[in-house]
């Protein structure tokens, strides 16, 4: 057996055993919301394996997908959030953690009073494939050989195609806790790629994990109890921000990091920390005469795709980029400066990345702009200016 394949059965024997009696080293003491926890059973409270909170960045009327939800416990706590009018959707693989959150479904929706959470089985880094109908095709016609197997080949990507687990662009907001650093390093690169296909353009990650200070050696990599204990597969801290921006992800933040590490083994430093990242930068860049003005208190700041604003200065950029500086995580912080004559982007040219950063005052007046005014406007407001 492969060391891949170990550390994979390895997570699953010991969450499937977690599913039946808990396990309390598997978990960091994680402060959730008292009025939440009530309407969940005990059951679940009690085998609840995180590492943080990804639920605050959650909202009212969101679609919700949770990664590795396991007993379900950030479901039934996003479902609170979301409301109604929102959605949930769990995924895991672990028949036992499935069975475990699946159990108490109608119970957590009388409680709530609406029905909205599901829970489907599945990969986290193969969020097209359903393994509930990827199984039900291998009962009823099952490997019995290479021809068949082929077929079944042929029959994942029809699934993946045609009845995905997870649609394109379909969801609000990912949440995930303490899960990420489960997967073998091969699939990472996929399992970013498949978080980002899934979100809705402005959507947003919410992940908490378990991180390391220093890489991790392979010998500890090699490990099976320390990999399914959430300790050897962690990724590097500043690495598991360059692995979100890689896959197109922007804005990203540390909103929590744990001061003092959750377990340290060999000198390095395992802790839990949260991450937030948002979807949306991608598209044409197109030039509507719309500038921003950093606000400060930095002299200077630059974005996740290299622009430089400085303090004050008014900066040149793209209407995509002009709208991205205007939402989370950004808001706030620029001035936004809009043309006096509107240009529509299904008419604006392409912005020319390669000229000067600034735009000067003129260039957003445009030449048909009245040169003088009939007099001082009143700025101040009703009382005046003193």
């Amino acid at each position: 057996m492969s060391s891949a394949t170990e550390h994979e059965q390895s997570v699953y024997s010991r969450y499937a055993q977690a599913a039946r009696q808990v396990q309390d080293e598997l978990c960091c003491a994680v402060p959730y919301k008292s009025d939440h926890l009530a309407a969940i059973p005990e059951e679940i409270r009690q085998r609840d394996y995180g590492c943080g909170d990804p639920t605050p960045y959650v909202r009212a009327g969101d679609i919700v997908l949770d990664l590795g939800s396991g007993g379900g416990k950030v479901c039934y706590i996003a479902a609170q959030i979301v409301g109604p009018t929102g959605r949930v959707i769990g995924v895991d693989c672990n028949d036992e953690m499935l069975s475990l959150a699946r159990r108490y479904q109608g119970e957590v929706a009388h409680r709530l009073g609406y029905d909205i959470v599901e829970f489907r089985r599945g990969l986290i880094q193969d969020l097209s494939l359903d393994l509930d109908l990827l199984a039900d095709e291998l009962a009823h016609r099952p490997i019995d050989s290479a021809a068949r197997w082929l077929e079944l080949r042929s029959m994942e990507e029809a699934l993946r195609r045609d009845r995905p687990l997870i649609s394109d662009e379909s969801i609000d907001c990912v949440v995930s806790n303490c899960v990420l650093n489960l997967v073998r390093p091969a699939d990472r690169l996929q399992l970013f790629s498949e978080v980002f296909r899934v979100l809705k353009r402005d959507g947003r990650i919410a992940i908490s994990d378990i991180v390391a200070d220093e890489d991790v050696p392979e010998h500890l990599r090699q490990d099976p109890r320390l990999w399914s204990g959430c300790i050897s597969g962690a990724f590097r801290e500043d690495q598991f921000i360059t692995a979100l921006e890689r896959a197109g992800f922007h804005g990203m933040q540390i909103v929590k990091r744990q001061a003092e590490p959750w377990r340290t083994v060999e000198g390095i430093e395992f802790r839990a920390m949260t991450v937030v990242a948002y979807k949306g930068k991608h598209g044409p860049c197109l030039d509507c005469n719309q500038a921003v003005v950093y606000r400060g208190p930095f002299k200077r700041v630059e974005d996740d795709d290299g622009h430089l604003y400085p303090r004050g200065h008014r900066t040149a950029v793209c209407e995509k980029t002009f709208r991205v500086l205007q939402r989370e995580p950004y808001a706030g912080q620029f001035e936004a400066i809009e043309p006096r004559l509107a240009i529509s982007p299904a008419t604006a040219p392409p912005f020319d990345c390669r000229r000067s950063s600034q735009r000067p005052p003129r260039e957003s007046k445009q030449p048909d702009v009245a040169l003088n005014t009939d007099g001082p406007t009143d700025c101040c407001g009703p009382d005046g200016c003193c």
